[in-house]
Formats: C-alpha cells, sequence, structure tokens
C-alpha cells in the first residue's frame, strides 16, 4: 500500500526530541518520494509493487533527490502553514520557514531508510539489500498491528511532546514579556 500516514509516526518522534536539527517535511517529503513506485505499480496493476526503489541503496539516492528539493518545497508548505494558524489565532504553534542544510538532510535520509526498514517488515515484495542480496531478513519481525500501533504511538507521543514544548515557549515568553 502506497504512502500511509503511519510512517509519519516516527518522524514525528523524531522530530519532538531533535527539534530544529530535523525536518519533519522533509521527512514527510521523502516517504511521498519512497512510494512513487508502488502507487505505479497500484495504477498498473503490477504483482510486485516494492521493486528497487524499496533497498537501502535506492533509499540514499532518493534522499539525495529529496535533499535537494525539499528547501523550496518545505518553505511554500511552511508559508502557508503560518499564515494559517495566525489566521486562527495560534502564533505560537508558527514554525520559521528558513530551513538549513543539516535538518533537511537528516528528514530526508531518516525518511527514505525508516521507510525501507518499516516495509521490509511487513511488505513480502521487498529485498532491502538488494543488489548484494534478496533475502529479507525484517519480514515478520514483529506482526504487522504492533508495527501499525507502534507507529501511531510514536505518532502521538511526537505530536504531544511538540504541542508541550510550543506551549512552555509560548508561556516562557508571556512572562519575560509581561
Amino acid at each position: 500500500m502506497p504512502f500511509t500516514p503511519l510512517h509519519m509516526g516516527p518522524g514525528l518522534a523524531i522530530k519532538a526530541i531533535a527539534g530544529r536539527r530535523f525536518s519533519l517535511l522533509t521527512f514527510g517529503t521523502a516517504q511521498v518520494a519512497m512510494d512513487i513506485e508502488p502507487l505505479i505499480g497500484l495504477l498498473r496493476g503490477a504483482d510486485v509493487l516494492h521493486g528497487p526503489t524499496h533497498t537501502y541503496a535506492a533509499a540514499i539516492v532518493i534522499a539525495a533527490i529529496v535533499a535537494s528539493i525539499a528547501p523550496l518545497v518545505c518553505r511554500l508548505i511552511l508559508r502557508c502553514w503560518n499564515r494559517e494558524l495566525s489566521f486562527r489565532g495560534l502564533p505560537w504553534l508558527l514554525e520559521s520557514d528558513s530551513l538549513t542544510l543539516a535538518p533537511v538532510i537528516a528528514g530526508a535520509y531518516i525518511g527514505t531508510l525508516s521507510h525501507v526498514l518499516l516495509d521490509s517488515i511487513m511488505h513480502s515484495d521487498i529485498s532491502p539489500l538488494a543488489p548484494w542480496s534478496n533475502a529479507n531478513v525484517l519480514l515478520g519481525l514483529i506482526s504487522i498491528e504492533t508495527l501499525h500501533l507502534s507507529c501511531v504511538g510514536t505518532g502521538l507521543l511526537g505530536v504531544g511532546v511538540w504541542f508541550v514544548v510550543a506551549w512552555r515557549k509560548r508561556r516562557l515568553s508571556e512572562c519575560s514579556n509581561g
């Protein structure tokens, strides 16, 4: 199945921990880029959906491509996000639209590599170590239900931490200004 929000759960947790050192939007862009091949396969009725792009070798190449386009794409998204938050009276949730290279690279590489890792656990048509090996030793490592619950859980935890951190920054700002 192409991109699901479940892939974003671990990214949300990483963002909560790493803060400005990790670009969640780049991570999300990497997730979508990884699932272009399965989407095309679904549309064409292919028997194998997770082919060459779902290997660690290809994930590295895809991450480099994502890292090169992400600053432009993410700036546009962040500007829209900030405009909407300002309109809704939620300025404490604003995010800077200036992206530096290190967080973009972290988001791209963690995004693509984690995508291969998670998909390797649940999809039998993946050979993550190709072209060196066709084996998928991660397949079935944990149940799909446990994998999905873990992704949802890390996502909820990440969102919770993000809101608490944003709220505390707001409170500290209010205390220092008034």
